[in-house]
């Protein structure tokens, strides 16, 4: 099949997806927008929103439309490494044997990440950056496609364990979930008060979703998207050349090189679910703010002003 006909293709699947979605997801169209692009760019997404937003069933019923095998690990103070790896044990024959934990499956769900320490939240760094795991050792291949889905309960202080800005920067997206319109509420109300349960047909294989990440980084990208691209993230930088005074008065720390790279990734994919060829400048802003804001770090000045990640990111466009 030619590039043209598998995007031509892309372009149809993503609207299916997105219809199946709709069967147990009401709203939240942009959070699954974003997950999906993340999914296609090869990339892992942080779902931040208070309790009852639907994180976990969101990311259940993009697993069971994708086709993809599925695992949840629920994060808690007590769990270790080991629990998220898996772990060597002495069988019946006095031998090692690996057991292998839940980290082997196509889609990881990292449900409450915040709420384990940081020398369990870091048994996920090889897995995000590498797709293997080392045990004892070993070195282990995951399986391809992989992506960590992690949740977050932004309200929620006491007993959690913000993640390290190295592990954040991991995350391609940062997701915001905000609260249902009232219109959404009552529908999302009607339909999980009855005793109707909605099946959810996967759509997509494992190789498939390979082939359209493959598609996906062959699109061409014109030199001024990449320099523009370049620039925003650059932009975000105190004291750098190209820093506007509003980075330089309420900002601490800005992007890495890695925002660069997953803005022109998460531009591609956006152009290529619209049935556009190649990227232009509007794909890099409708991906920018999610790709940006967890990569930045206010300072005091701006928290006591009330200056928000939205207002300082779109100031830059």
């Amino acid at each position: 099949m030619s590039d043209v006909a598998a995007l031509k293709e892309l372009v149809l699947k993503y609207k299916s997806l997105k219809q199946e979605i709709a069967k147990v997801i009401v709203g939240q169209d942009e959070a699954i927008s974003h997950i999906l692009l993340s999914i296609l760019s090869g990339g892992h997404s942080l779902l931040i929103g208070v309790p009852g937003l639907a994180k976990t069933l969101i990311v259940h019923t993009i697993a069971a439309a994708l086709g993809l095998d599925f695992k949840r690990i629920q994060f808690t103070p007590d769990l270790m490494p080991s629990d998220i790896l898996g772990s060597e044990i002495l069988d019946e024959s006095n031998h090692f044997k690996f057991i292998k934990g839940p980290i082997f499956s196509n889609i990881i769900l990292a449900d409450e990440i915040n709420r384990t320490p940081p020398k369990t939240q870091a048994a996920l760094l090889e897995a995000m950056q590498e797709r293997t795991v080392t045990i004892a050792g070993h070195h282990y291949k995951l399986a391809k496609p992989f992506f960590v889905l992690a949740t977050q309960n932004p309200i929620e202080q006491e007993g959690t364990y913000p993640l390290p800005e190295a592990q954040l920067d991991r995350f391609m997206f940062s997701i915001n979930l905000e609260y249902p319109s009232f219109a959404e509420e009552v529908n999302v109300v009607k339909s999980t008060t009855n005793d109707e349960t909605p099946v959810i047909n996967a759509l997509l294989s494992a190789e498939e979703i390979s082939n359209f990440q493959h598609l996906i980084r062959r699109i061409p990208v014109a030199d001024n998207v990449i320099e523009y691209a370049v620039k925003l993230v650059s932009k975000t930088r105190p004291n750098s050349e190209n820093a506007p005074e509003i980075v330089t008065n309420y900002i601490d720390w800005g992007a890495g090189p890695r925002a660069s790279q997953n803005l022109i990734l998460g531009a591609k994919a956006n152009a290529a679910v619209n049935g556009k060829f190649s990227p232009d400048i509007e794909d890099v802003q409708a991906v920018a703010f999610s790709i940006l804001k967890h990569r930045i770090v206010k300072n005091y000045k701006a928290e006591a002003e009330g200056i928000s990640e939205k207002q300082l990111i779109e100031a830059l466009f």
